[in-house]
Order: C-alpha cells, then sequence, then structure tokens
C-alpha cells in the first residue's frame, strides 16, 4: 500500500506495550537506513550524527512483552471481529436510534475501537455512565477546527458531515475478553436510554397539541 508503515503500540492499542512504543516498517533500503538515523540522535555512526534526530529507540523489556503479546495478536483480533458482530446484531434492536459502524466488503477491521453515532451523544453516556458502563469519545474536534491548524483558515460549516460525526460518535466498551453476556447488559441499557427518551418525547408532544387545542 505504500513505501513505509507506521505501528502504534501504545498500552490501550491491540497490540500494546507497557509504556510507550511504536514501530516503522519499510522494503526501501534508503528509507530504513533514515528512519535508523533518527530514531538514534541522527546517528550514521556512533557519535557521528548526520542529521539532527529523536531518542526513538524501543527498550528491551518493551520489546520483550511486544514478542510475547505477538503470538497472540490473530487470536485477539478475531475475538474483536466476534465481538463487533454480537454488538451489531444486538444493536439491529435500537431501531436506528445507535448506527453501528460500517465496514466495506474490501475492508477486515480489527476493531481497536467499536465507534457508534447516536444524535444524544451525551444524555447516552450519561446514562450509561451511571449505569456503571464506560464509554469514550475517540475523537471530539475535528482536525480543521484544532487550534495547531488554525493558520489553514478553515471555519465551523467547512466541512459539515465532518463536524456532524466527531458530534454523535461514541466508543463502546471493546475488547478482547468481552463476553456477550456484558454486551448483552450494555444494548440494554441502550435500549432503556432510547426507550425513555422517545416516551418522553411522546408526552412533550401530546402536552404542545393539547396546548394548542386549548388556545384554539
Amino acid at each position: 500500500m505504500g513505501r513505509a508503515a507506521a505501528f502504534s503500540f501504545y498500552p490501550g492499542k491491540n497490540l500494546g506495550a507497557c509504556g510507550e512504543a511504536g514501530a516503522a516498517t519499510t522494503n526501501d533500503a534508503g528509507i530504513a537506513k533514515t528512519m535508523k538515523m533518527l530514531r538514534d540522535h541522527g546517528q550514521a555512526t556512533k557519535y557521528y550524527h548526520d542529521v539532527e534526530g529523536y531518542n526513538g529507540r524501543l527498550d528491551s523489556i518493551q520489546a520483550g512483552l511486544l514478542h510475547v503479546k505477538l503470538t497472540h495478536l490473530a487470536k485477539w483480533n478475531a475475538q474483536r471481529r466476534e465481538r463487533a458482530a454480537e454488538y451489531n446484531r444486538l444493536l439491529k434492536s435500537v431501531d436506528g436510534a445507535v448506527v453501528s459502524p460500517y465496514e466495506g466488503l474490501r475492508s477486515r477491521a480489527v476493531y481497536h475501537l467499536y465507534v457508534v453515532r447516536t444524535a444524544d451523544r451525551e444524555g447516552l453516556m450519561d446514562h450509561l455512565k451511571k449505569a456503571g458502563i464506560g464509554t469514550g469519545i475517540h475523537y471530539p474536534i475535528p482536525l480543521h477546527l484544532q487550534k495547531a491548524y488554525a493558520t489553514m483558515n478553515y471555519r465551523k460549516g467547512d466541512f459539515p458531515i465532518t463536524e456532524k460525526a466527531a458530534a454523535e460518535i461514541v466508543s463502546l466498551p471493546m475488547f478482547p475478553q468481552l463476553t456477550a453476556a456484558q454486551q448483552a447488559r450494555v444494548v440494554e441499557e441502550i435500549l432503556n436510554f432510547t426507550s425513555t427518551r422517545a416516551r418522553k418525547h411522546v408526552e412533550t408532544e401530546a402536552v404542545s397539541l393539547t396546548t394548542a387545542e386549548r388556545t384554539a
């Protein structure tokens, strides 16, 4: 897919170290040489710095942990796919109030996160929190609205679909050891929230209609 690739081994990732870690791969000898120099203070040879670099070497303890965990990665990813399929099945009962993630026909997701979309994100998150179920937001602010890119002069409204998605996304619990019973409870609480919200909406509509009739 490209001349080089980068991987994060942050502890929360599918293959995670015990601290900060990452790796880069390439089959281009020139890029490989540059990578090795950049990760080691720009040194081509010890004490000879050809360029300004960084201290980005992976320590042996992190490498050892990753080496052991790598043997389990295929199994863990398969379990994540199974959990995602179960979420997809359960969330069909929510009747569109919560939208499951889309996976294209040519894609094979490993579900580092299971991200859904809902119009009342804050309300849902608050309800799940009270039920003892953790959620997360990845990520609430689109790139074009980040201060770091202010020089590009983008404004709110320039990318309406992105902004709408950023305001609706929420990550549900997802990890290889997640059980079907735990998922059922998550979705049960989502159903409790959406049904209560729908009932309140109907009641509000009824009150509005009654008021209109009285003033007619």
